[in-house]
């Protein structure tokens, strides 16, 4: 039944990390939170919680269509959509098979951009909305064995701000989210998929430090956590005029500081520092 004083969000990724706690401080805050995953077995906690769940693969057009369908059958809107959906695939780009190149980009981007089509309908009858999407310093910086992520954030940068310029004189707010080193367990299939495709041959010493690098945002003090992205998120949708961007935690801020300022030479030489 709907609840028209209630806010309603739909989350992707919903089923770990950053997208995990985002549904959880949501429904505290008693809003009504759809939380969407390709494994629904995994968010029986959000279930118990209070979030709907809903079965979604950003790949798979008709099961994000059904679940636009459902939320707007059952609670007549979306008024957020947080675009949190996407994985981290590493490895030279000379080792990476396209294939795995497109797949890369069909979570990372063009899923996030479906699903944004399919939302903007009902939100700009209403004449109001937010769009948050879930980027990267990775979207500001780069890094070897890092290419096709890297390019997926990028990519995610440039749609999110043209997005914000279409949508503006529809009261449609879009916001872009740009986490620094998380603990999460997107570090370690990050790290795995280093390893798998550039482990051995030309490009092995740069795999190691990079997953050497992303070790050690497991135990650095600078590292964040998913609850504290998930706390940015939701300042990010209940503020009434939001920033285009927000990096966190501190580091990330420093991060993407350090990239407005300094020219590509020295960022180039710092980064590969990083990587050997």
């Amino acid at each position: 039944m709907s609840d028209k004083t209630r806010p309603v969000v739909l989350i992707t990724g919903a089923s770990s990390g950053i997208g995990y706690a985002t549904a959880l401080a949501l429904i505290a805050r008693g809003w009504v939170v759809y939380a969407a995953a390709r494994r629904v077995d995994r968010m029986a906690h959000l279930a118990a919680s209070g979030c709907e769940v809903l079965e979604m693969d950003v790949t798979d057009d008709a099961s994000m269509q059904a679940g636009v369908d459902r939320i707007v059958h059952q609670q007549g809107r979306i008024d957020v959509l947080v675009n949190n959906a996407g994985y981290g695939s590493y490895g030279a780009l000379e080792d990476v098979p396209i294939e795995e190149a497109r797949r890369q980009f069909e979570v990372n981007v063009f899923g996030l951009a479906r699903l944004t089509q399919l939302v903007l309908p009902t939100m700009r009858a209403l004449g109001r909305g937010r769009i948050v999407n879930i980027s990267s310093v990775g979207g500001r910086i780069y890094e070897p064995i890092g290419s096709w992520y890297h390019a997926t954030k990028f990519a995610v940068e440039g749609l999110s701000d043209s997005l914000r310029l279409e949508l503006a004189p529809h009261g449609i707010d879009v916001v872009i989210i740009q986490p620094g080193p998380i603990r999460t367990e997107w570090n370690a299939i990050s790290r795995e998929s280093a390893l798998e495709r550039s482990g051995d041959g030309p490009y092995a010493a740069q795999a190691a430090a990079l997953v050497a690098n992303y070790e050690n945002v497991d135990s650095s003090p600078l590292s964040g956590t998913a609850e504290g992205v998930a706390r940015t998120i939701v300042k990010a949708v209940t503020v009434r005029y939001p920033r285009s961007r927000y990096a966190t935690p501190a580091s990330a801020k420093v991060i993407v500081g350090l990239r407005r300022l300094l020219p590509d030479v020295l960022m180039d030489g710092m980064l590969s520092r990083l990587a050997t």
